[in-house]
């Protein structure tokens, strides 16, 4: 069985574009509360997932609340297991989704464990997410000027906003738009309480994105962005041969701490840095010419 991907909301959960993708197992111990999920629970459930996979890769939004980031570490250390990855990765929810979805698309490759869980890092640098927002106002995940606060309180303003790969903020007039990727993507995006309009239109050709699709909006969206007034989209690869390529021409070390295999420079299970490379001795100096006042203190004949 491939490596178990799971995530803390069903609407992280992308439809598999194949019917060999995986789906993604739904973490009922972050979706229902621990008055009515139990810890017993909880850890049954996980336990099960170690069982038939092996490896569980726990994707949890950087925004999700502390009590549930607490109770997937407690999970983890209750039961003592190294195959547990929990990884929060600096992606809003919508790119969270998507990459959770690349995640499972590799999962039926060659990838060992180890390496799938460190390859989220460098996948989230090749998604294009962000947002079209009616307010930045409480905006705080991406830097926001003091102007365009100012101009967040005139009605009608609208704001298109970058989170990654690197933050952008831009008023939208005209044919302004956010910087894009460079190579081919799909565009996917979810209407809050905004009309998606200038993402199908124009942000959507301006990136020669290879079609846009609608989804539902994550219910974590909201809190990330600061407002309901949203259209969150994302644009990543999404060809399963491009993305075996881009992991696979990494170069692959083993974890000094558990011993897994990894790409980067973080295993994404233990979380230990790689290890430094050790040391080489400098070479020994090689002998030169003896000096002369010895060389006059040596008897004839002397070697």
């Amino acid at each position: 069985m491939p490596t178990a991907i799971a995530v803390t909301g069903p609407d992280l959960v992308l439809p598999s574009p194949d019917r060999h993708t995986p789906s993604a197992a739904v973490l009922q111990s972050a979706v229902q509360s621990p008055r009515t999920y139990s810890l017993d629970q909880a850890l049954t459930e996980m336990h099960t997932l170690i069982e038939h996979h092996g490896y569980v890769i726990v994707l949890c939004p950087a925004s999700a609340p502390p009590a549930l980031v607490q109770r997937m570490h407690a999970i983890r250390s209750v039961l003592e297991s190294d195959r547990i990855a929990i990884l929060r990765p600096d992606l809003p929810p919508l790119g969270l989704a998507v990459l959770a979805l690349q995640l499972r698309q590799l999962s039926i490759c060659d990838f060992s464990p180890g390496v799938l869980a460190s390859a989220a890092r460098l996948l989230s640098h090749y998604i294009y997410a962000g947002a079209l927002l009616g307010s930045v106002a409480k905006l705080d995940r991406v830097p926001v000027t003091l102007q365009s606060h100012a101009k967040s309180w005139m009605p009608g303003t609208q704001f298109a906003v970058l989170a990654t790969p690197r933050p952008e903020l831009i008023k939208v007039t005209g044919d302004a738009v956010l910087p894009g990727p460079g190579f081919g993507t799909k565009l996917l995006y979810a209407t809050g309480q905004l009309a998606a309009g200038w993402v199908t239109d124009t942000l959507a050709p301006a990136w020669r994105t290879q079609g846009a699709s609608e989804t539902r909006l994550p219910g974590e969206s909201a809190r990330w962005w600061a407002t309901g007034k949203l259209v969150e989209f994302a644009a990543a690869i999404p060809d399963i041969s491009v993305l075996y390529q881009l992991v696979s021409s990494v170069r692959r070390d083993d974890c000094h701490w558990c011993g897994l295999e990894l790409i980067g420079d973080r295993c994404g299970f233990c979380a230990a840095p790689l290890a430094p490379p050790p040391e080489r001795p400098a070479p020994a100096a090689a002998p030169g010419p003896a000096p002369a006042r010895v060389l006059r203190a040596l008897p004839r004949g002397a070697t």
